[in-house]
């Protein structure tokens, strides 16, 4: 059945409406071909960027559960340090001060040795005569105050953690100092009787640095 139209308004009012359609049709035709040409547009581009690419063959797919994509191995994070900070954390809680006033400690014998409490004196006899081989030494002759001191406290937290018993520092006879005065020695003493790891020191034989020196027994374990 065709349709009626009664005046030349109700025929325009048609046509307009057919051409609000077409025009609306062809704005969807467009935008459709659009997002095809940005589609195809960046496949070219991953596919210039990831170079040739093959699918996985059907028995290699079969092992990543059915599908044709592989599965990428991603880089595992760096382990954290966690050891590394706690040793240094536990350097900085055993700080040594310059301001140790080690002489009142000090046995008053012929090369002022020391002995932490409860250390009998047949263990700086047994040190001084050599009983004890030496393991290990640390030369901090020539070194700032801070330097020696961190050197030192370094030295020994390493020779504790290889189990090492008995160690030589070197701290040099003071012959370069304002004064001729052996600064560095007398910090060393305080430095090594305010560690708890250390058990006794002497004055090393001549041959092995004499007042230039320090044999220092460590506790075991």
């Amino acid at each position: 059945m065709k349709a009626k139209f009664n005046t030349l308004a109700d025929l325009k009012q048609v046509k307009k409406a057919l051409e609000t359609q077409a025009r609306q049709e062809a704005e969807r035709l467009a935008e459709e071909k659009k997002r095809a040409r940005q589609s195809q547009s960046d496949g070219d581009l991953f596919r210039r960027a990831a170079g040739a690419v093959q699918s996985l063959p059907p028995k290699l797919a079969a092992k990543h559960g059915g599908t044709r994509r592989a599965e990428l191995q991603t880089d595992k994070p760096a382990p954290i340090p966690f050891q590394r900070q706690r040793d240094e954390a536990a350097v900085l809680g055993e700080s040594i001060s310059d301001e140790f006033d080690v002489s009142t400690l000090l046995d008053t014998d012929e090369h002022l040795s020391y002995r932490a409490s409860g250390i009998g004196p047949d263990v700086t006899r047994k040190l001084r005569k050599g009983d004890w081989a030496i393991q290990a030494q640390v030369d901090l002759h020539g070194l700032r105050t801070e330097e020696a001191r961190e050197q030192l406290a370094a030295f020994i937290r390493e020779a504790r953690k290889q189990g090492l018993r008995c160690v030589r520092v070197v701290h040099g006879k003071g012959l370069g100092s304002p004064g001729k005065t052996p600064v560095l020695k007398g910090r060393v003493q305080g430095w090594l009787a305010q560690k708890k790891d250390v058990l006794a020191f002497v004055q090393a034989r001549p041959a092995e640095g004499g007042a230039g020196a320090l044999v220092v027994l460590l506790q075991a374990g």
